[in-house]
């Protein structure tokens, strides 16, 4: 790396520092509580423990209590988000494609990809959004407003108004994984949460999978009500979205600073004042941003100038393609390439997802445990690399093939929270995480246009030139780790000397 870009990094880290020393907290004030009667820089010592030292049961307990209240809501909500996003193919498979002839020309590589393009545009202003509205009641009401939606797709009659329908879906689902891996963010300190992005994520990876025989199920409702069973597909999981919807107003808390303020509902407050000094405490030790720092259009501009933003968002593209190659496609290939049955290319597309939990959440706690992050992206990318060679040219056994989607579908979902960890490791600031998770998710959407894109229908059924894309993603990721471990030891030499101050903080190490 040339040292005009490490004094250059050098120089916006700094100012950055300034102009976050500068920001006087006490201005920032909720509707309810004021921000300085719940954090002040002072009762960090009594607060929180030094990173590394033993947590006290108190600090344990709290820690228990945002685990159970924060995580299994989101995550069930967002299995449904992805159920929603991909139910396609089985809707498909189920008369679907008959019903509106999409399978002439392009049509159905359009219907998914286009979902994408605003998924990928409203990312950022839905991430400013859920700061100024607050997570309990941004994050619903999109929940609610997309369940209504999948709803009416039960009732298009034309290949067009899908599409139109898809477009509405991808512009209010933008705002809520890129909320929820935000909030998270802002709850945990950087070296435990890799398992929480991971119990996230594999809570959703499990009930999506699930999805596959939960469509299966709907379709058998065919000619109930005089609707065909894909229809059905549509219509009972967007009344389950919005119910769920209607339950996140209740259930779902907001940031670490709100956490004090009584819940218009419940008329209840998640934690108490000392609780939430002990949460933003722990924060401020391991990174210094608990309390949100003031965005303007300069201060984007100048999150903008970091590379490293850019390429975490370049990293979850090309892991995405893979992700979403398969959420897309499995269940056609397993009926059209591996010659299965209807009902069991339904049921054997959920036993990979099932066994990817376990790896993810595996890798997830070995890189909590180590602080990685590269070698874990890379063990992932050699695993899905090996099992998509393996699902795409072993033609004398249906069992090695079948195995080989196991390994690809396991490695790249384990690597989703593992790239999240990644980025939200190595950057400070709430608003430059905000910042950085848009453009992160906005690459996996884009993730989601190429795999719409690759798997063409004039190589069907076999896809070889879509698999050989996919493996070519998964090494050119490893090529970026291994370049990141070059670049980020010599940061860290560099800080170390004192002639480099990383993300405007002292002490500060980037994590490879």
């Amino acid at each position: 790396m040339p040292s005009s870009i490490i004094d250059t990094e050098k120089e916006a880290d700094s100012r950055h520092y300034e102009q976050k020393s500068n920001t006087n907290i006490h201005a920032g004030r909720d509707h309810g509580l004021p921000v300085e009667d719940l954090f002040n820089k002072a009762d960090i010592s009594a607060s929180a423990p030094p990173p590394g030292e033993k947590e006290d049961k108190e600090t344990k307990r709290i820690m228990r209590k945002i685990d159970i209240r924060l995580l299994p809501v989101l995550a069930i909500i967002y299995s449904f988000a992805l159920i929603d996003r991909v139910n396609l193919p089985n809707a498909r498979i189920a008369g679907m494609d008959g019903d509106l002839q999409l399978s002439i020309g392009s049509r159905y590589s359009l219907v998914t990809m286009m979902f994408f393009v605003p998924y990928i545009i409203f990312q950022f202003p839905a991430n400013i959004m859920i700061r100024k509205l607050g997570a309990g009641i941004w994050l619903p009401s999109l929940v609610v407003a997309w369940g209504a939606l999948c709803i009416g797709i039960g009732f298009t009659n034309r290949w067009t108004e899908l599409l139109g329908c898809r477009i509405l879906l991808g512009i209010l689902e933008a705002g809520y994984y890129p909320g929820c891996v935000f909030l998270l963010s802002c709850w945990y300190v950087r070296y435990e949460v890799q398992k929480r992005f991971s119990a996230f994520y594999l809570l959703a990876l499990l009930a999506s999978g699930f999805s596959n025989i939960l469509a299966w199920a709907l379709s058998l409702m065919d000619g109930i009500g005089n609707l065909a069973g894909w229809r059905w597909i549509f219509v009972m999981e967007g009344i389950i979205t919005c119910v769920l919807g209607l339950m996140g107003y209740v259930l779902i808390v907001d940031f670490p600073d709100k956490s004090t303020r009584i819940h218009p509902i419940t008329r209840k407050a998640f934690l108490t004042v000392d609780e939430a000094k002990i949460v933003l405490g722990r924060i401020e030790r391991d990174r210094g941003d608990a309390v949100v720092d003031k965005l303007t259009f300069q201060t984007i501009k100048q999150h903008l100038r970091d590379w490293k933003i850019w390429e975490y968002a370049w990293l979850y593209l090309l892991n995405n393609t893979v992700a979403y190659s398969f959420g897309f496609f499995l269940p056609i290939i397993l009926r059209t390439e591996m010659n299965y049955s209807v009902t069991l290319s339904q049921v054997l597309s959920f036993p990979p997802y099932a066994a990817a939990c376990p790896w993810m959440f595996a890798t997830a706690w070995v890189a909590d445990r180590y602080r990685k992050r590269g070698l874990i992206l890379i063990f992932n990318c050699v695993a899905a690399i090996l099992g998509v060679a393996m699902m795409g040219f072993i033609r004398s056994s249906p069992g090695a093939r079948y195995t080989g989607v196991f390994l690809a579908v396991c490695g790249a979902n384990a690597n989703v929270p593992t790239i999240l960890s990644y980025m939200h490791n190595n950057i400070v600031g709430q608003m430059k995480r905000s910042i950085a998770s848009a453009l992160l998710i906005g690459g996996g959407a884009m993730g989601g246009i190429a795999a719409s894109n690759i798997f063409r229908q004039q190589d069907a059924p076999q896809y070889v030139p879509a698999l050989i894309t996919v493996i070519c993603t998964q090494a050119l990721t490893i090529l970026h780790v291994l370049k990141n471990f070059w670049i980020y030891s010599r940061y860290n030499a560099k800080a170390d000397r004192g002639e480099l101050l990383l993300e405007g903080q002292s002490g500060f190490r980037q994590t490879l």
